[in-house]
């Protein structure tokens, strides 16, 4: 397995993130303050970067000065409760300490039932003004809300926002729709991955426009941190069993998470337990293990070293080892190796952890996005943060075409867009004077023909919105194929992403559209385009970029050049250094097959013409032909082959 990262991002280190102003506050949460007076506000900032604190000092103000009466704090589970338990503020510069009155933490462990009374009991208290609870204590309690104006002049503030959803279905969006449009209510929504697994839009476009927004970006965290100095992001894809090819992407060395595969996909061996046993023989040997803390001690076998390693996969004692890794893991030498399945990932806080291994694809940005702020925490004991994620390498002869295509395409669709979200923010702007000189450092780049916006929304979708659009570019299915099949330019950036923008934002009209689109491509292009300096003989320095095969010089930048750029070819080219030719091919025919949807008529009709342009040519038809029936032939006898190749793998059926 090749070792080098698909994402190597390198930090400065400068503290900025990290140290408080007058009133206690660091870079984000004073940001965040700035817009306290906000009705309804929408935070995006990664993981440890203070969101907890920010909403304290918010809800405070809200209390004190705007008529807020209550604060409602809801969070995805019990365990991240403890984010906003008692906090002293006061004694770092603020004007008041956050307290929670214990009756009204819900998040303490008890019944289910009691605690949704206990929440409708303190919308109707006239003296309760702080309560945290679950998602789905407030799903529930809401139900036996009678009157949406109960949430008058009550603080609502929603940690890990990407958890809702403006889907019909959805209970939790619904209740915040129907809580924000029929009450005084003020929201604070809070999320480090704006965007879902599932692609659904976390709010209609309308409700979101009433939303303030204060970005703070991954770059912004990780380069103010004093001590974390570069981070990387590494595809390993493997054939047989992961287990066997465990010891090429575990280090030892490293304090590490690994996430097993979920029992369900294709690389669990569906025996938990055992994998657990096979983790433990490929890191040492099993010397004791700890009856109070459930905790092992495994004699490594790469330097004989004594590691503490938790298991938090088998169920039987579980509990022992999270009371240990919540009021006992205090420094670095407390703890090696965690080994979880479905836990350690949202609100999960260990900061000496330096590397996430994931065994298996997952299928949501946002989890891979979780996963990745365990790691990325400022802490002395590491200068380097890496992310390391096993995927199967499918055998092109098995027939799991369509598994193939969704691991490996969802894998480096990821990858991209953390990429992006882990490199500086770059401005693109129009060029319109010959003074007018790029930056590509992370600062002004100036494009020829590029449009200027024309309306304060088309605007805002540039400022506020550019990395949940391009989020939204990647899980689209059409762009994913697209990005395997390593389709032209102007497919891809004239039809494909113009339609993304068309679905997320429907109130744009064509003009708007394409002034979006320019962006999204001139932003993700130039993101990959790899800059080289030379000098000149009078000593002037100039910058050129490389972008796929063209290189220019920066100040020459144009609209028309960029569009000329596949912006995902980056992606195609780790497909093809990761994966075989006979692999991509089968990747190739699980895309083609689905380009066009024909009944059983239409196929047998096309068949037949095939063989007899076999004949007569003495070759396949061409998907690429001018020819439309030449075309729509190829496509048939892709589909026909994918066809034939999941009926192998069911039996024959």
């Amino acid at each position: 397995m090749e070792n080098k990262n698909v994402v190597d991002v390198n930090y400065h280190r400068t503290g900025q993130s990290t140290n408080t102003n007058d009133l206690g506050m660091r870079e984000m949460q004073a940001r965040v303050y700035g817009h306290r007076n906000s009705q309804y506000l929408l935070v995006k900032a990664p993981p440890a970067s203070g969101k907890s604190r920010a909403l304290m000092f918010v809800a405070l103000d809200k209390l004190a000065n705007q008529g807020v009466n209550k604060v409602v704090v809801a969070v995805p589970e019990r365990s991240i409760g403890k984010s906003f338990q008692n906090t002293e503020l006061a004694k770092f510069g603020f004007y008041e300490d956050w307290q929670i009155d214990s009756q009204y933490d819900l998040t303490l462990p008890g019944g289910n039932d009691s605690k949704v009374q206990k929440f409708v009991d303190f919308i109707n208290s006239p003296t309760g003004k702080i309560l945290i609870c679950t998602h789905a204590t407030l799903r529930f309690a809401y139900d036996k809300i009678d009157d949406d104006h109960k949430f008058d002049n009550v603080m609502l503030a929603i940690d890990e926002f990407h958890h809702v959803s403006s889907d019909d279905s959805s209970v939790l969006g619904s209740a915040l729709k129907n809580i924000t449009h029929n009450s005084t209510a003020h929201i604070l929504a809070m999320t480090g991955s704006y965007f879902r697994g599932d692609s659904a839009p976390i709010l209609s476009p309308e409700d979101e426009q009433q939303f303030d927004k204060v970005n703070y970006t991954y770059y912004e965290q990780l380069d103010g941190y004093k001590y974390l100095k570069s981070f990387g992001i590494d595809y390993k894809f493997y054939q047989g069993a992961y287990l066997s090819a465990l010891d090429q992407a575990l280090d030892v060395t490293k304090k590490t998470i690994i996430h097993i595969p979920s029992v369900n996909s294709s690389e669990s061996t569906k025996d938990k337990l055992n994998e657990v046993d096979a983790i433990f023989d490929a890191i040492g040997e099993v010397v004791d293990q700890n009856q109070t803390t459930g905790i092992y001690s495994i004699k490594s076998k790469a330097n004989g070293r004594l590691l503490k390693v938790a298991d938090l996969v088998t169920e039987e004692g579980r509990d022992r080892i999270q009371d240990y890794l919540r009021e006992q893991v205090n420094n670095a030498d407390d703890l090696d190796i965690l080994i979880a399945l479905g836990m350690a990932k949202e609100g999960f806080d260990w900061p000496w952890a330096e590397q996430a291994l994931t065994i298996g694809y997952r299928r949501s940005l946002t989890e891979i996005v979780q996963i990745i702020g365990r790691v990325t925490r400022d802490s002395s004991n590491k200068t380097h943060a890496q992310f390391t994620n096993m995927i199967e390498q499918p055998d092109a002869k098995d027939g799991e075409v369509q598994y193939a295509v969704n691991s490996i395409l969802k894998a480096i669709t990821a990858s991209l867009l953390m990429e992006q979200v882990l490199a500086p923010e770059i401005r693109l702007k129009a060029r319109k004077h010959k003074k007018d000189n790029s930056s590509s450092n992370g600062g002004d780049i100036f494009v020829r023909g590029l449009k200027d916006p024309s309306t304060k929304h088309v605007q805002s979708i540039i400022d506020n919105d550019m990395p949940d659009l391009k989020a939204a570019i990647l899980q689209d299915d059409a762009v994913k194929n697209g990005i395997a099949a390593n389709v032209d330019p102007e497919t891809m950036n004239k039809v494909l992403i113009p339609k993304v923008i068309m679905q997320r934002y429907p109130n744009l009209n064509n003009e708007e559209v394409e002034e979006v689109r320019q962006y999204a491509v001139a932003d993700t292009v130039l993101r990959h385009a790899v800059v080289d300096t030379t000098t000149d003989s009078k000593g002037n320095t100039n910058e050129f970029l490389r972008m796929a095969d063209k290189f220019i010089n920066v100040n020459d930048l144009d609209i028309n050049l960029i569009d000329s750029i596949n912006p995902f070819q980056r992606a195609y080219d780790v497909l093809s250094r990761n994966i075989d030719s006979d692999v991509l091919r089968v990747i190739q025919r699980s895309i083609d097959a689905k380009k066009f949807n024909f009944d059983q008529a239409e196929l047998v009709y096309l068949y037949n013409e095939s063989k007899r342009f076999v004949a007569e040519n003495g070759r396949k038809p061409d998907k690429n032909s001018k020819d439309e029936l030449e075309v729509k032939m190829a496509y048939a006898l892709a589909q026909l082959q994918d066809l034939k190749a999941r009926r192998a793998q069911n039996g024959g059926r």
